[in-house]
């Protein structure tokens, strides 16, 4: 019945990273490595992410008609994702500007470009991806009104997850769709609002999400895992202990993963362990989509 297991919708950009000893602060200039550039963008890390771990994947998203877009188009292909839904043209490609500190942590400014422009129009011009689809998954790298639109044009037996990055106030029909919500620490807190204040524990959070709609969350807590919250309750799912190189990406790499493996029919809490295991394999390797495992390469973890 279904031609994808994965449907993503989002943004792709060019990501112009930098090795930096520390990360500068207001009014700072501090000096860096050589420039690298990579394809990146959460939705086409998304797709090429579930592609390379061998879920039949396709994109609907907007590129540039240039150089960076060809760099996201030639990427994706490699992967194996299926860019039929990538729209070419109305802005230069989106831009990540992105610093990266010894540890592995990052910062990142995005310039969205193209990304801005995929409008609720080309949602409902790819009716038939969302159709062919088990599973759709979107972040909030493109306008609030296309997510929207996502919804809407959802097949009734499909699944929605969203990753509400970068975070803001949800509408309550987009709320009510996520099957997960996936978010870290700061995407909670944001989403909580003045809610978020009430407590320091993780559970708390992924309670006080669940009453605002989703029918299940996920909270990722990096090293420490994440946590599966639903009407049978709340869960713990550990982590597997790796030397972190580089985050970028790993976020994009779990909620990939997670994606796929529901629409396969895994319980939330097996889907969460597995994609746990692909975002520490990601984590150990430079770049973002450079960097996203195979199936194999994950289960040697």
């Amino acid at each position: 019945m279904y031609d994808y297991d994965l449907l993503v919708v989002g943004s792709a950009n060019a990501d112009l990273v930098i090795g930096v000893e520390r990360r500068p602060g207001a009014g700072e200039t501090v000096l860096g490595s050589d420039l690298a550039v990579h394809p990146g963008g959460k939705g086409a890390n998304q797709a090429v992410a579930a592609a390379r771990l061998g879920a039949r994947t396709a994109l609907l998203a907007r590129v540039g008609d240039d150089e960076h877009g060809r760099l996201l188009l030639d990427s994706l292909r490699a992967a194996g994702a299926d860019t039929v839904g990538v729209l070419v043209g109305g802005a230069p490609t989106g831009v990540a500007l992105i610093t990266v500190d010894p540890s592995g942590d990052n910062s990142i400014v995005v310039s969205p470009g193209a990304n801005g422009r995929l409008a609720p129009a080309d949602v409902r011009a790819a009716a038939s991806l969302f159709h062919a689809s088990r599973v759709v998954s979107t972040q909030l790298e493109i306008p609030l009104e296309t997510v929207v639109e996502v919804v809407r044009s959802l097949a009734p037996d499909s699944r929605f997850v969203l990753n509400p990055s970068p975070p803001r106030p949800l509408p309550s029909e987009v709320l009510a769709a996520c099957d997960p919500l996936i978010v870290n620490e700061h995407e909670a807190k944001v989403i909580l609002g003045d809610s978020a204040g009430v407590s320091d524990e993780p559970e708390d959070w992924a309670r006080l999400l669940l009453a605002k709609g989703p029918r299940s969350v996920v909270v990722t807590l990096g090293g420490e895992g994440a946590l599966v919250a639903s009407s049978a309750g709340v869960t713990r799912v550990p982590s597997v202990k790796v030397e972190a190189v580089d985050t970028t990406g790993a976020g994009d790499a779990f909620t990939a993963a997670l994606a796929w493996r529901l629409g396969t029919g895994e319980p939330l809490d097996e889907a969460a362990a597995y994609a746990a295991r692909v975002g520490a394999a990601t984590v150990t390797k430079e770049g973002a989509q450079v960097s996203f495992p195979t199936a194999a390469e994950v289960a040697e973890l």
